[in-house]
């Protein structure tokens, strides 16, 4: 086996010397392989017209092309000429031709491929490197080879290898003849390629704007329907329509909000459930853009409204597999869901903020006789003439960063809950807690009634008050306070049930429902109608303290509250405000100049104690 080097393989023929004839046929053998590339041939049939040429050319008994495979580590015949399918079919299974050997046998395609030079082996008999491949060139019929690289540019993409049926010499003229029809051939192979990926690349751009043409309609389409206030129901059955499955839309809790087509088609709630509702976009079911998932012999679709999960869209999968289109429109239904969610929560907080400030009107002394204020109310949708118990609600939430948004589900969940009684109960944010102003003669209606068409004691509406507001994520605990029994006027009810809170809170009772007859004595003064007399009294001792506070900006009074709340533990209480024990001394002492009070005295811890309950009971209007 030898490498020819075309620099020294002997001197070429002169230009002059060959005849009209043959350069004739070089001529139109390479202009048919320019023709075979532009004319859009497969890359297969390019390879075998290199083969036919060189063989018809230069008069070889057999002629192959060897280019690498995908996994770029053999050389592979991908077109020929004279040799048999089946031949070819074993070199490529049974006998690939390594590109870097194994270490005993070199196939002279490998060497000619790795070198960039010719390769000829004159008798394959006498090659103890060619033994592998010496069983199938002895059926294929050919002794000699010889193996010219395939160069485009500086890179070598395959070989052109030549047979004799006998023992060969190659001339310097069949090398050189044969070295020129390979350029020739690589140039075309690499054309080839190019126009191959060029044509594929077209298919996909086609397919790519076909799909988004489809993709466009179908948004026009569901977008239309969201236009139309066609509602969830509308958006759903264009969907169903478009995708020709049954689809059901569920909220961030589970509950459905619209669906249609058959149930058995659809998930159940246990199958909803166990997929869990923060997306992992990282997980390998995610399908495309991430908004869609497989989920079994389902697909959801994640419906996000300020980047947070607000929905989703449940379908079956279906027996033909779950197209991109299909996929398309799944993704489309998702952000006109989101735009229909958002339409509605925008209503909704429309409607918060309206009974927000008729809340804050009917507190802040307005009477709830006048006519202007009955029909605002009136229009939302409830009565002022009835009696009405206050409720107040406060959440426990591990940050405050999440507080705002854990309240604004816990108004939505408790209104919803109140939308099912008659007459509707006012429910609205102020001063920082859920409060809720309800009929004492209010009835549950509907589905949910479970109706017995008597009005639910206020205990039991005050637990399914807190049960709502301890749901919402990130909740800790809620904890609920309901006015006394006897009726007030909606001003005293609330300043009722705000002190109860607050003097639940500051002795320590959370997450639970709080009544004034579960306060004992702060209970009965909390039902006072006139809270005047109580700041009278606790002003006796504390009145200093609160204006160096209030003109001062200062915090004896918390400070004080905190000390008495640790049980007279300077070293606690300085824990828990945060501060060196010396500051909550020096705050002490200084109450103590203030006041004019010793708290080193049992009468005087009693009487400071008494002068904040009070105090506690007569701002119950004030947050905790």
């Amino acid at each position: 086996m030898s490498t020819l080097s075309r620099e020294g393989a002997g001197p070429a023929r002169s230009s002059g010397s060959e005849s009209h004839a043959e350069l004739r046929r070089w001529l139109e053998a390479v202009q048919a392989l320019s023709t075979a590339v532009s004319s859009g041939r497969s890359l297969r049939e390019v390879l075998d017209l290199v083969a036919d040429t060189a063989r018809s050319l230069l008069g070889f008994d057999f002629c192959g092309v060897l280019i690498p495979d995908g996994s770029g580590r053999n050389l592979v015949i991908e077109g020929w000429s004279g040799l048999s399918a089946e031949y070819v079919a074993r070199v490529n299974s049974d006998r690939p031709v390594r590109l870097r050997g194994n270490g005993l046998h070199h196939a002279p395609s490998s060497q000619a491929f790795r070198s960039g030079e010719p390769v000829a082996v004159r008798d394959i008999a006498r090659e103890p490197q060619f033994t592998p491949w010496g069983g199938v060139a002895k059926e294929q019929g050919y002794r000699s080879m010889l193996s010219v690289p395939l160069v485009a540019g500086s890179e070598v993409v395959g070989t052109l290898n030549s047979y004799h049926s006998v023992a060969h010499d190659f001339t310097d003229h069949e090398i050189e003849r044969l070295t020129l029809l390979a350029n020739h051939a690589a140039i075309a192979l690499t054309s080839a390629r190019m126009v191959g990926e060029l044509q594929q690349l077209t298919t996909s751009l086609r397919g790519q704007r076909d799909l988004l043409t489809k993709s466009e309609r179908i948004h026009e389409r569901l977008l239309a329907v969201a236009l139309r206030a066609g509602g969830l129901d509308g958006i759903v059955m264009t969907l169903a329509e478009l995708v020709s499955r049954p689809v059901l839309v569920e909220d961030a809790r589970g509950t459905v909000l619209a669906l249609t087509g058959p149930l058995a088609e659809l998930p159940g709630a246990d199958v909803r459930a166990a997929l869990p509702l923060e997306e992992d976009q990282a997980e390998p079911h995610m399908l495309g853009t991430g908004l869609v998932r497989e989920h079994g012999d389902h697909v959801a679709a994640t419906v996000r409204l300020a980047g947070e999960v607000v929905a989703r869209l449940w379908l079956p999968r279906g027996a033909g597999g779950f197209s991109a289109l299909d996929e398309r429109a799944l993704e489309h239904a998702s952000i006109v869901v989101s735009l229909e969610l958002f339409r509605l929560r925008t209503g909704t907080e429309v409607e918060h903020r309206l009974r927000g400030e008729l809340l804050t009107d009917i507190l802040s002394g307005a009477a709830a006789e006048s006519r202007p204020l009955r029909e605002r109310a009136d229009r939302l949708g409830h009565d002022l003439s009835r009696p009405h118990a206050a409720l107040v609600g406060q959440l426990e939430v591990a940050t405050e960063s999440r507080r705002p948004r854990a309240y604004q589900r816990a108004l939505t969940l408790v209104s919803e809950l109140a939308a099912t009684y008659r007459p509707r109960p006012l429910v609205a944010m102020h001063r920082g807690a859920m409060v809720a102003l309800w009929p004492l003669d209010g009835v549950r209606t509907g589905a949910a009634a479970g109706a017995t068409g008597q009005a639910e004691p206020m205990g039991a509406v005050a637990s399914s008050i807190r049960r709502a507001m301890a749901s919402v994520p990130g909740a800790e605990g809620a904890t609920v306070a309901v006015s006394a029994a006897e009726r007030q006027t909606v001003r005293q009810a609330y300043r009722t049930a705000r002190g109860a809170l607050n003097v639940a809170l500051r002795t320590g009772r959370s997450d639970i429902v709080v009544t004034p007859d579960d306060l004992g004595v702060a209970g009965l003064l909390l039902q006072l109608n006139d809270a005047r007399q109580l700041v009278a009294f606790a002003d006796r001792t504390l009145a200093a303290v609160r204006e160096h506070d209030l003109r001062r900006g200062t915090h004896l009074l918390r400070t004080l509250r905190v000390y008495l709340d640790s049980d007279l533990s300077r070293t606690e209480a300085a824990q828990r405000l945060n501060l060196h024990p010396n500051t909550v001394s020096q705050r002490l002492r200084r109450i103590e100049v203030v006041a004019d009070i010793d708290l080193s005295a049992p009468t005087t811890i009693v009487e400071v104690s008494a002068a904040l309950l009070l105090l506690d009971v007569a701002e119950g209007g004030q947050p905790a």
